[in-house]
């Protein structure tokens, strides 16, 4: 995964098997970064390994 690399929810959705309304609640919320590009959102591959990180950080 590059760090540059742009994911779509989708992609997000099922790197973390959780749901749409999840992952755009996380968007929401600002606990996710995103992107906008005309009607598309995006994730930057950078903003879902920072994510991750803050969660295994937060069960340790």
């Amino acid at each position: 995964m590059h760090d540059d690399e742009l994911l779509t929810v989708t992609e997000v959705m099922a790197r973390l098997r959780l749901g749409r309304s999840t992952v755009y609640d996380l968007i929401r919320t600002r606990r996710l970064s995103s992107v906008t590009i005309g009607r598309c959102r995006r994730i930057p591959a950078s903003a879902l390994g920072d994510f991750i990180a803050e969660q295994m950080e937060r069960a340790a």
